[in-house]
């Protein structure tokens, strides 16, 4: 291994796996921890050190977090047996979840009185740019706090931009969110219209490309939605989650985001269809274009049976 400084991380999913891995391939030591023992010797045989607690982490120099809750970075980082309970001074968290903002400038806040730093780093790119190292990162946190995490965010990112204090980044998060949410949404309505005419997915992203509908989310999730390909590259639940918040904080400021609110509605539908693990090509289970894969969409979905998203009121 290198001179790189130790790196703990807590949270292996989908995106936790894949920095990690990512890491480890960069000559790092990587130290993990999850409740599921199962992900953690996963990343073990890859060469990670397992950690019993998120407590262990604090021997690392820099403790990433992948979760998906503020409520639950609240509690690996503050709780009993958390990441800053113990030894916190000179800790920097780096917290790579997508929350609220004002939850993260809450654990700023809390983190520097204890001694430790904290910088918000909400990415985009999926666990595909994770593994490449072409992650673009939203950076939120004190200047000294921010360059203490570059050589370490470096290796896991091909664009970095420091917005502001804690919390910045999470807010552009949101709006980066709003723009991918709503984009796959389109993606899927453009996708369902090429499998009914039976078009070859391929030639028709060829035939876009270029022109003013090219974009990274034609380009990468065009063909996997109109194919059905359900390799994980992001979940359905965690859209739901970050399309609420942004929603939620577009209340509190009282701006109306009705497409938005539409399209988190679309995601929370498929969640209760029991697809809130699925990759984001679930989308295409809405529309069951001839593929085998509906659920009785076409069966008077929507029209006040209460079996799609204009029947779910909550």
């Amino acid at each position: 291994m290198s001179g790189h400084p130790e790196v703990g991380l807590a949270g292996l999913g989908v995106m936790g796996s894949a920095i990690a891995r990512r890491l480890l391939r960069r000559e790092r030591i990587v130290r993990v921890y999850d409740v599921r023992q199962d992900a953690v010797a996963d990343l073990a045989r890859d060469g990670a050190v397992p950690a019993d607690s998120a407590a262990q982490l604090a021997s690392s120099s820099v403790v990433i977090l992948s979760l998906n809750t503020a409520d639950i970075v609240e509690q690996v980082v503050f709780g009993p047996e958390g990441v800053l309970t113990a030894t916190p001074e000179g800790v920097l968290v780096i917290d790579m979840s997508s929350i609220d903002p004002g939850r993260t400038r809450d654990f700023a806040e809390r983190a520097a009185k204890l001694g430790a730093g904290w910088v918000d780093a909400p990415l985009s790119g999926g666990a595909p740019g994770a593994e490449r190292g072409e992650l673009t990162l939203m950076l939120g946190g004190e200047d000294d706090q921010v360059e203490r995490a570059l050589p370490v965010l470096g290796a896991l990112s091909s664009q970095l931009t420091h917005l502001g204090p804690a919390g910045s980044g999470q807010l552009v998060k949101s709006v980066n969110q709003v723009l991918v949410g709503c984009g796959l949404a389109a993606l899927a309505e453009a996708a369902a219209l090429v499998r009914a005419a039976g078009l070859p997915p391929r030639q028709v992203q060829a035939a876009l490309t270029g022109g003013r509908a090219d974009s990274a989310l034609l380009q990468e999730f065009f063909v996997k939605f109109a194919e059905i390909d359900l390799a994980p590259t992001g979940r359905v639940s965690n859209m739901v989650k970050d399309l609420e918040a942004a929603r939620d904080y577009a209340r509190s400021e009282g701006v109306p985001l009705p497409v938005t609110t539409a399209v988190s509605e679309l995601h929370r539908w498929l969640a209760a269809a029991g697809h809130g693990d699925a990759d984001n090509a679930a989308l295409m289970h809405y529309y069951g274009t001839g593929t085998g894969m509906g659920m009785g969409m076409g069966m008077g979905m929507g029209m006040g049976t209460g079996n799609g998203p204009a029947g779910d009121g909550s």
